[in-house]
């Protein structure tokens, strides 16, 4: 019953509901930046290398051949440079979000913090502690 109790409370503490919902937004984020890639880069990149198509490129090992069943065997470099596109752009944008966080983090440590009024029992200790210095010193 235990382990029951202690998985209940590794699963609602705030930690693994923010690693979900990081999950979730970084797969959506993945398909907004496939999109950016495929959709905005590349065609401008297409245009000025004459309308290559960078997805479509590829070294090919051995031509395929329909009617003997003959598959052809390729390296699709093409994709190979969007993907390296695509991760360039998460990087950077994680970059920007991790140092925009580091700034928040450095403005709320350098905020002084006011150190807490004593309570009522701890005014009354250094009253007693400063009459009996000022017995002792008189």
């Amino acid at each position: 019953m235990s382990m029951i109790k202690e998985f209940k409370e590794f699963a609602i503490k705030g930690n693994v509901v923010d690693l979900a919902v990081g999950v979730i937004i970084g797969a959506a984020f993945g398909k907004i930046v496939t999109s950016f890639v495929e959709d905005i880069v590349m065609p401008p990149i297409g245009y000025i290398t004459n309308g290559i198509d960078f997805s479509k490129l590829k070294a090919v090992l051995r031509e395929g051949n329909e009617a003997q069943k003959i598959s052809e065997v390729s390296i699709k470099y093409g994709n190979f440079i969007n993907n390296i596109i695509q991760f360039a752009i998460i990087a950077f944008a994680i970059f920007l979000m991790v140092k925009l966080i580091n700034s928040l983090r450095r403005k709320e440590e350098a905020v002084p913090t006011v150190a807490p009024a004593p309570t009522p029992d701890q005014q009354l200790l250094m009253e007693i502690r400063d009459a009996i210095k000022t017995k002792n010193v008189g």
